[in-house]
């Protein structure tokens, strides 16, 4: 796990954020660390093998550039759509597709069979697709019955 010390972050013409720290440098991509009460701190910085290329413990510790790339970066991958209803869930070969309600409007979206809704801190589920969107359901217990049934059910 790397430091920040030395890390630089840029947005690059090929519309990529670049970090550079120890003479390597790779495009990386931002996955937010739990808690989510706190979104500038705990951020793993990983490359195309989506190794961690570094973690950032608090984005006031970058420099001023570093830390607007990585804000940026954190405001384009932050999008998380808030689950209000689940109308159904069936399975394919290897697939969980999920038909729901958010407060963004009505979504459809596939699921790995292996991968299950985890509880967060701070509560509620977190949902992961297969495209690496992120469904949270902050409170399944104020669903209707019927999203409660499908959602306990894949949620055990």
């Amino acid at each position: 796990m790397s430091k920040v010390n030395g890390l630089t972050l840029r947005w690059e013409r090929d519309g990529l954020l670049w970090g550079t720290l120890e003479g390597r440098r790779t495009p990386v991509v931002v996955h937010r660390c739990f808690p989510w009460s706190e979104p500038g701190r705990h951020i793993s910085l990983r490359d195309p093998d989506e190794d961690e290329f570094a973690y950032v413990e608090d984005v006031s510790g970058l420099d001023a550039a570093s830390r607007a790339a990585l804000e940026h970066a954190l405001a384009v991958a932050g999008f998380v759509l808030e689950i209000t209803a689940v109308r159904e869930v069936s399975e394919e070969v290897e697939i969980r597709c999920w038909t729901v309600e958010t407060r963004q409007g009505p979504r459809r979206f596939q699921t790995r069979l292996d991968d299950w809704p985890v509880i967060v801190a701070g509560g509620g589920l977190l949902i992961r697709d297969v495209a690496g969107d992120l469904y949270h359901v902050p409170d399944p217990e104020a669903l209707d019955g019927a999203s409660r049934e499908w959602l306990w059910a894949y949620a055990g």
